[in-house]
């Protein structure tokens, strides 16, 4: 898969935007309409941006809004219609990273995060550069374009040190806390098991495994860094998980091979409801 860079006309993912942007195509408007800036009260280069985010979290493919959209921001039947559950951002941000449609998130969550856990914006751009120099990504990397990448990316989850304004703390994911900043320098943090639900990390689990019924223990590393939680901690979550549901799923730590199994078939809207709809775990 080639990788994607820009497209956010250099806006991080203001904290309304995405429901805005929901509620005007599911009014059956299109962002190409002449006078898309006007009903979504935003300039053009924002209309551009909205559309370009919801695609990054996996809201919109071909312009068409995905169920996941349905299921979060629909007003009548929508479980979080403006995102105000800290479980719906953490599944904002899962699905900003693993969709990939814009690469930098999966590049520095997962990949970059596997080498360093402490950099700067140059260490994370000689990175990409590095991932892009291969036959398969010909072409694809652009210093300025990266650059530009990276300061959406920290703006989308680092609180502003200095801010000069109020619309410097209105980025949607700022209240997961995975990055912060001293002195130039950026470290991705570390949560917490009880910062997150673990029924967020089983839908996790269901939508990469992808219909597959084992998820390897390369992927619960993997998702262990989209996390930002430590691998050890997050085999705990796991382990409870199959505890909790031991007719659905089986954790295995046999002979060095540790893997999740599903037993029967899941569905992460079944599993997203259980949280949503705060069954005991």
């Amino acid at each position: 898969m080639k990788y994607c860079f820009s497209g956010h006309e250099s806006f991080p993912c203001k904290s309304m935007w995405l429901k805005k942007g929901y509620d005007y195509l599911f009014n059956h408007n299109k962002f190409t309409d002449p006078d898309a800036v006007v009903k979504l009260g935003v300039g053009k280069n924002m209309v551009q941006s909205i559309r370009f985010w919801l695609r990054a979290f996996g809201l919109l493919n071909d312009d068409e809004l995905t169920e996941i959209a349905y299921y979060i921001f629909d007003d009548r039947n929508g479980k979080d219609p403006y995102a105000e559950d800290n479980g719906t951002l953490w599944i904002l941000h899962y699905l900003l990273v693993l969709r990939s449609i814009s690469s930098i998130y999966h590049l520095a969550f997962v990949e970059f995060q596997r080498e360093k856990k402490e950099f700067d914006k140059d260490q994370l751009l000689l990175f990409i550069k590095r991932k892009c120099n291969v036959p398969e990504q010909k072409n694809i990397f652009n210093e300025n374009t990266i650059k530009k990448d990276i300061r959406v990316l920290l703006q989308n989850y680092l609180l502003p040190i200095n801010p000069k304004t109020n619309e410097e703390y209105a980025s949607l994911l700022l209240d997961l806390g995975l990055l912060r900043e001293n002195d130039g320098k950026y470290s991705f943090n570390e949560v917490a098991m009880g910062q997150i639900n673990p029924l967020i990390i089983l839908f996790a689990l269901i939508d990469i495994a992808n219909e597959d019924k084992t998820v390897s223990f390369d992927k619960l590393q993997e998702l262990s860094l989209v996390f930002c939680i430590p691998i050890s901690s997050f085999l705990i979550i796991v382990r409870s998980l199959s505890e909790q549901y031991p007719e659905e799923i089986i954790y295995t730590d046999n002979s060095g091979i540790r893997n999740v199994q599903f037993l029967k078939e899941l569905n992460t809207f079944e599993v997203l409801n259980r949280y949503y709809n705060n069954d005991e775990i």
